[in-house]
């Protein structure tokens, strides 16, 4: 989920921008479906363990809620302590190894949701097959960016357009070096 204008969050860290509705939660559980791991930051790990296995997250989402707690999480952090989420894993050490490593092993696909320390960490690397932008109809001004850090040029090829009631607009593109 970004602004129009690239940003994650608004400053503070302000998500109340997100329009999220039961299209766009319907979309959530067609996107998670063929996926059995998540990938993220320490900062998208908090706010994802906030609310996913809550009482409320249960009763008012509850497919994605069951997606999101029953998957495996990974967090790459080099302050956390622990995790306390139920299926979670985390790790502090080479994320270019430990991404090659998860890729190799039997299973479903692989999500990063948020986190743009990672997203731009792994596009750096080539690491991403997929990404899928959802464009929120707000321009925030500034806020957390969605790239960051020093990026080299990606071309990327166009798969699909999706466009909900809302205005949002998800975006599906494959790096061209992975077609």
């Amino acid at each position: 989920m970004v602004s129009l204008d690239g940003y994650l969050a608004g400053p503070g860290g302000d998500l109340s921008w997100h329009a999220i509705n039961d299209e766009f939660l319907k979309y959530a559980v067609e996107m998670l479906e063929p996926v059995d791991t998540i990938l993220f930051g320490r900062v998208t790990y908090e706010l994802m363990v906030s609310y996913w296995p809550t009482s409320h997250a249960k009763s008012t989402d509850p497919l994605v809620a069951d997606k999101m707690n029953n998957s495996q999480k990974v967090v790459f952090s080099k302050t956390l302590e622990k995790v306390e989420w139920e299926n979670t894993t985390l790790i502090r050490g080479d994320i270019e190894k430990n991404i090659l490593e998860l890729k190799e092993q039997p299973g479903k696909d692989i999500v990063i949701l948020g986190s743009g320390t990672i997203v731009s960490a792994l596009t750096e690397l080539d690491l991403i097959d997929e990404h899928r932008i959802i464009i929120n109809p707000v321009i925030l001004g500034s806020g957390i960016a969605q790239f960051t850090g020093n990026l080299s040029r990606k071309d990327l090829h166009l798969n699909d357009v999706k466009r909900l009631s809302t205005g949002v607009v998800i975006l599906n593109y494959q790096p061209k070096n992975k077609l």
